[in-house]
């Protein structure tokens, strides 16, 4: 199994492992997770983050776990998912503790991952739903080249949310 391992300058993103659940665990019982409908208990943050192992295997992509260099240690995921094969594959992204945050972990993890899947999975147009009040979310889509979709409607499960459409690099 190819893990698709990218590094850059601080990070290394490779498919999420079992050794991360107990880091994912802990972000998803926190109130880090209030923007995308936590907090979740334990076995909420098991299905979630099986699913995000599963969807490699049934789309060929997904979402990266990113950690830190030198320490290895996971910092969070930046990565594309697509529940629905009618819409386009949406990307996500989350800093799993706090004391990592405003560090420019993110916008490296989402450099790297926008230019590998557009290269290496074709994925050419990726959207972002991000809860209107994640001012930091909205910013990193905005430094990722994201263009807010004004007339986009929110869908049912993120109802207070602002759409970004990303377009291929030129």
């Amino acid at each position: 199994m190819k893990t698709h391992c990218l590094e850059t300058e601080r990070l290394l993103l490779r498919r999420p492992v079992r050794s991360d659940l107990p880091w994912y665990t802990k972000y998803c019982l926190s109130e880090r997770t209030r923007y995308v409908g936590g907090p979740f208990n334990e076995v909420q943050a098991f299905e979630k983050f099986a699913s995000m192992i599963g969807h490699w295997e049934l789309r060929g992509f997904g979402r990266f776990v990113f950690l830190e260099r030198e320490s290895e240690r996971p910092l969070g995921h930046f990565g594309a998912l697509q529940l629905s094969s009618s819409e386009p594959p949406e990307i996500t992204w989350t800093i799993w503790n706090e004391m990592d945050q405003g560090k420019g972990f993110a916008t490296e993890a989402g450099v790297a991952f926008k230019n590998y899947a557009m290269r290496e999975f074709g994925l050419s147009y990726l959207i972002a739903h991000v809860h209107r009040d994640n001012s930091a979310s909205r910013r990193l889509a905005e430094r990722l080249g994201g263009e807010l979709d004004v007339e986009a409607a929110p869908p049912s499960w993120l109802p207070r949310s602002v759409l970004y459409r990303f377009r291929p690099i030129a």
